[in-house]
């Protein structure tokens, strides 16, 4: 099963929200989305999902159209949580996973297995309001998945959550990705995209700029990473030839430089003026390629 977006572009009026973007999203892929608001990530999202027709092009999940009929496949954690607030926790989310088709005692015993995997099995008969931002979260993530879709999208699915919910909800994610889901998800963090996702799109203003594996995308970059911290100055290295971008640390200094044979020179030329405590050659960061790219950071 494939998720397929082909040349598909949404306009609101005259303004083009998506232009022309084409991705085709394997199965048992985690694929992430990066863009900063506007970028038409949530866009590209409800289009997917059968709530925005495009404009042009078109959008298939195993060369069929998304529509009600393939609604019970689909999972979706919006970016606006939205429980209703004096529902209790079991009765919201067994409501939700029968009107994607799942039998009553199915959802339960569902439900069950989540919040223990969550651990908070005694939320089970409590109003969604009585419950923490993070504690929310969890139920609107079990809501999006309890059903058991074959496509999950979670936007930004990490949002407001403390590191230890981050790494039990990461967790869930990989899991079920294994068990065979495909899942599209944009985050505010990149290196939860870096830690997660094969393949990425980085969307600008409507527009693709990047797409492509990881590894790809990164090799394709060119530029290095270099870290070094010595016990004598460095501040000469920022005109050194070869280095992009040069940054001072309490430590010592962080460059960017334009490949590996920069980060040789570099070493031969300082290696014999005092101690050096630190020399790392880094890939460069997801956040790096989205700067040089769209000319801004992502956070």
């Amino acid at each position: 099963m494939v998720l397929k977006i082909e040349h598909v572009t949404k306009r609101f009026g005259k303004f083009t929200a998506v232009n022309d973007l084409s991705l085709v999203i394997p199965k048992k892929e985690m694929f992430g989305f990066l863009g900063a608001n506007g970028a038409g990530k949530t866009t590209t999202f409800r289009m997917v999902l059968g709530l925005l027709d495009s404009s042009e092009g078109r959008i298939t999940w195993d060369d069929k159209p998304i529509n009600y009929s393939t609604s019970h496949l689909v999972g979706y954690l919006p970016e606006e949580r939205g429980l209703y607030p004096k529902l209790k926790v079991r009765e919201q989310l067994v409501y939700l996973a029968r009107l994607r088709g799942m039998p009553k005692n199915e959802a339960l015993a569902e439900l069950k297995i989540w919040l223990e995997k969550f651990k908070i099995p005694e939320y089970e008969n409590k109003k969604v309001e009585e419950l923490s931002k993070g504690n929310q979260q969890k139920i609107q993530f079990i809501a999006a998945v309890i059903h058991k879709p074959k496509l999950i999208i979670l936007d930004e699915p990490f949002s407001g959550l403390d590191p230890v919910n981050v790494e039990m909800l990461k967790d869930a994610v990989l899991a079920l990705k294994e068990d065979g889901a495909t899942i599209v998800f944009s985050s505010h963090q990149m290196h939860h995209v870096e830690e997660m996702c094969e393949q990425l799109c980085i969307m600008h203003k409507g527009n693709q700029v990047v797409h492509g594996s990881l590894k790809e995308i990164k090799r394709e970059f060119g530029k290095k990473n270099l870290v070094i911290h010595a016990d004598f100055p460095l501040d000469d290295l920022k005109n050194y030839p070869g280095v992009v971008k040069a940054k001072a640390t309490m430590e010592g200094i962080h460059l960017q430089i334009e490949g590996e044979y920069i980060a040789e020179r570099i070493l031969k030329d300082i290696i014999n003026k005092g101690f050096i405590r630190k020399f790392a050659l880094e890939e460069p960061s997801l956040n790096d390629i989205f700067i040089e790219r769209v000319g801004a950071s992502y956070e």
